[in-house]
């Protein structure tokens, strides 16, 4: 019997042995933003990986591309791909501007509405919801505002929210 169990317990433990990476289709990959103004990215899932980047905002969105166990490779708006712990990140929806300059914030999903604010390249700014071609954003200043999906980076063209 004790044979049994400790065949059982060395069975167990080498499982971890036998995990795989799972890499997502294109319509399995989701959005999620980092949880610290901290977050170190590394080259391979593991802490043994080297840091390679160190992203320094909170709520900077990423795309999960695949995961292991508890590591998300990530995919930023520049197309950079490291992994990351998946304690440091959040499922709340986030979006940076993309489109270079300054841009218009519109009071509604419409580019003939009243311009509210104007958001330059790299902003940040909560999802409130997404139709097919804009989406409304909260920004940092409790401004509101709907922003065209094609100067965003952090929800699918798509993605209804």
């Amino acid at each position: 019997m004790r044979f049994l169990i400790a065949l059982l317990l060395v069975f167990l433990t080498s499982l971890d042995a036998f995990a795989t990476i799972i890499e997502l289709n294109p319509d399995q990959t989701r959005f999620v933003a980092m949880r610290a103004d901290k977050v170190n990215a590394r080259s391979g899932p593991n802490i043994r990986y080297p840091i390679e980047w160190i992203y320094q905002q909170q709520n900077h969105p990423v795309e999960i591309i695949a995961e292991y166990e508890q590591w998300r490779k990530i995919r930023d708006f520049e197309g950079t791909v490291s992994w990351v712990r998946k304690n440091l990140l959040t499922n709340s929806r986030y979006a940076l501007i993309t489109e270079p300059g300054i841009n218009n914030v519109y009071a509604k999903e419409s580019l003939n509405s009243e311009v509210v604010a104007k958001a330059e390249f790299g902003v940040i700014g909560k999802i409130k919801r997404c139709t097919l071609s804009f989406c409304e954003l909260e920004f940092e200043n409790k401004i509101e505002g709907w922003v065209p999906k094609t100067m965003l980076f952090g929800v699918k063209n798509t993605e209804e929210i």
